[in-house]
């Protein structure tokens, strides 16, 4: 009998080769081939095809509605927010993140509180032992939650435990880096073990019925560790996001196929562990100043969350050398955009000077509305002028200094105007457009048509219109 032959598996992209290279030939990746045992061969010269049979599907059309999937609520609303309404029955759900950000913590509370509302939950680990959980439970005050805790690494055990007990409503295993399945010859970690252990315990959700929770391991570049067919094999993938030196925990939703996709739960770490924030635009905004030049306020929108952050901008003169660009909570390639706009559209001398830009709070901003609070901050950095401290600012910028609106403008207004702000500055509007959104109550509109313009109401108090220089006329 022929020795079975060996393939190769990309950790990035799960594209499979029979030959080691440095380079994957589907995604381009370096350095990211492992080996793996290939499938032994059928006996008696079988080939795979001539053992499958099947029978006939029952098609449908397009027309008909279904009823929403049933929710399982973790009590914690924050979390719930993310979930899309909470848990759903036969789901998997993947939980990635820098070490130590609270990923465990996390989902030790939602497993209590579930325990608690009288569901049966089920904790495993790989990489804490009984003691070291019960240790942490007893700090964050969780010791009399009725959880169901186990320490295991083995797929075939854990499988066993879950068939012989009463089938439970929620199953932790933290984390999926840490499995392994007996008979695979590959480490614990690898692609391999890793899409084989995903494998079985998510057959094992959708047979039984309960939700599934993966805790998994994240690269350096922050992306989910393991072979990327690993998230397309769950129903919702979570990221918990935030500096560890920093209060904040930012949980976002990248995939959710029972929910919207881009919300996001606010938490603040403490010593009891993780609290919700209600309202994370009062808290970004706590220790914010208003006579300080280089700030300004920017409303943004996560998935259907307003959400208001300080954006802080810092200019210092560098007459020899490159000039540095250093940005946190932004896109650094969209801040170059801007600054080239401003110097060719504004005439704005900012080529020889270090620029710093920080979104307060540690919250990360990936929409391109922020164009306009970060332009209003860069000119007050560069004119020394602070902005209005009763104003807010979003808007779109293109390359030839015009401001274009964006989606979802009036929930924006209504956020600035609970939180007492006076004045926004937006986009002007453009007839036969979307249509006119009316302020709320208190809140007056400052629209703003192009860049000149935000240089002339940030630097010099001008109302828009008043001074316009543009390179175009």
């Amino acid at each position: 009998m022929a020795k079975p032959g060996k393939t190769y598996v990309c950790a990035a992209c799960g594209a499979l080769s029979l030959k080691w290279a440095g380079r994957c030939e589907a995604c381009g990746e370096w350095n990211t081939l492992e080996e793996q045992q290939a499938p032994k061969p059928l006996p008696g010269g079988m080939k795979p095809s001539a053992r499958v049979s099947g029978q006939k599907l029952d098609f449908v059309g397009l027309a008909g509605t279904s009823p929403p999937p049933p929710r399982v609520a973790t009590t914690i609303a924050e979390f719930d927010r993310v979930l899309g309404g909470g848990l759903v029955p036969a789901s998997v759900v993947l939980v990635g993140g820098d070490p130590g950000i609270g990923k465990s913590t996390l989902l030790l509370q939602a497993s209590a509180a579930l325990a608690r509302a009288g569901e049966r939950v089920v904790y495993i680990s790989g990489e804490e032992s009984v003691d070291q959980i019960r240790l942490r439970a007893r700090r964050l005050g969780l010791s009399e939650a009725p959880v169901a805790l186990a320490a295991s690494t083995q797929i075939g055990d854990i499988l066993a435990s879950l068939g012989a007990e009463p089938m439970p409503a929620l199953v932790v295993i933290d984390s999926i880096q840490t499995m392994w399945v007996e008979g695979i010859e590959s480490s614990p970690g690898s692609v391999t073990q890793v899409r084989a252990a995903a494998f079985e315990l998510i057959r094992a959700a959708k047979s039984g019925g309960f939700a599934l929770m993966l805790v998994g391991h994240v690269t350096k570049e922050g992306a989910i560790a393991g072979p990327r067919v690993l998230e397309h094999m769950v129903d919702v993938v979570l990221h918990f996001e935030g500096d560890r030196g920093h209060q904040f925990r930012i949980l976002r939703g990248i995939k959710n196929r029972f929910g919207a996709t881009d919300e996001i739960g606010v938490f603040e770490m403490s010593e009891r562990g993780l609290s919700e924030v209600t309202n994370p635009s009062a808290l970004f905004l706590a220790e914010r100043r208003g006579n300080i030049s280089g700030n300004a306020v920017f409303a943004g929108l996560e998935g259907s969350r307003p959400v208001l952050v300080e954006i802080q901008a810092l200019l210092s003169a560098n007459p020899g050398g490159a000039p540095r660009r250093s940005v946190i909570g932004w896109d650094s390639g969209r801040l170059s955009m801007l600054l080239a706009v401003l110097e060719t559209r504004c005439g704005l001398k900012l080529a020889m000077n270090d620029v710093y830009l920080n979104v307060a709070g540690g919250l990360r901003v990936n929409e391109p509305a922020a164009d306009l609070a970060v332009a209003a901050a860069l000119i007050s950095a560069a004119s020394d002028v602070p902005t209005d401290p009763e104003m807010v600012f979003f808007g779109e910028i293109g390359l030839s200094g015009e401001l274009r609106q964006v989606a979802q403008a009036d929930l924006r207004l209504k956020e600035a105007a609970k939180l007492g702000f006076a004045r926004a500055a937006t986009p002007k509007r453009v007839a036969g457009g979307a249509g006119k959104v009316a302020p709320p109550k208190g809140l007056g509109l400052c629209e703003v048509g192009h860049l000149t313009d935000l240089v002339a109401l940030v630097a010099t108090g001008q109302k828009p219109g008043q001074n316009r220089n543009r390179d175009a006329e």
